[in-house]
């Protein structure tokens, strides 16, 4: 990551207007997504991961089975939600070009974008400390966690790409993606296996401390 140099800056532009406030269908959509993830998460709580049944979420989020499958093609997808990694990618975007990578990772992660805080539809505490715990205790998420991360990681190549003046698609720049996609997650899973203790802020701040500066030889 330390090799990484940004791009020159480019000439001054005009700041983009305010987002458009989402139309009556994205809000439907956005609506139903939030319904069939809360129902989820209740029937986990209640009777576990393996026992939650894909008929049981249709039913407690009044939707149909077919509805549930078109927004989440399997019920691991409903664990493991991708909404957070275009926020992540259009954050990055947003700094300024002439910003140290490391400083614009660090300020993106550490105002919540890439743990959920800024989603659409933010999550309770209780409901990232649960997910991240399905992360380590499912077998079935986390093979669902390692092929999200690939997609992850090919968002992240794009920003890398613009940053850096590298192909996207080079070996170089598909490593620095997997490395912080790898390092941001092991973040994660070190922190539902420790029971949730550790801060998981300063967590992330040292993933990407090990990322910039190297592993220090001597320290546990």
């Amino acid at each position: 990551m330390t090799a990484m140099t940004a791009a020159p800056t480019p000439p001054p532009t005009t700041p983009a207007a305010p987002a458009a406030r989402p139309g009556l269908r994205e809000r439907k959509k956005t609506k139903t997504r939030t319904a069939i993830r809360d129902a989820t998460y209740g029937l986990i709580r209640e009777q576990g991961y393996d026992a939650t049944t894909i008929e049981q979420i249709a039913e407690r989020a009044e939707v149909s089975p077919s509805t549930v499958l078109r927004y989440f093609p399997a019920k691991e997808d409903i664990v493991l939600t991708d909404e957070c990694a275009p926020l992540l990618v259009a954050e990055l975007r947003a700094r300024p070009a002439d910003e140290p990578w490391p400083d614009s990772l660090r300020h993106v992660f550490r105002t919540g974008i890439a743990l959920g805080a800024a989603a659409p539809a933010p999550e309770e505490p209780e409901v990232t400390r649960l997910r991240t715990r399905l992360m380590v205790e499912v077998p079935a998420v986390r093979t669902r966690m390692t092929e999200n991360m690939a997609r992850t990681g090919r968002l992240l190549r794009q920003v890398i790409g613009e940053r850096t003046g590298r192909a996207p698609d080079g070996f170089e720049v598909r490593v620095a993606a997997m490395s912080l996609v790898g390092g941001l997650t092991e973040a994660a899973l070190y922190w539902a296996e420790h029971g949730h203790e550790d801060d998981l802020g300063a967590l992330v701040d040292r993933a990407l401390d090990v990322l910039d500066q190297g592993l220090a030889p001597g320290k546990p």
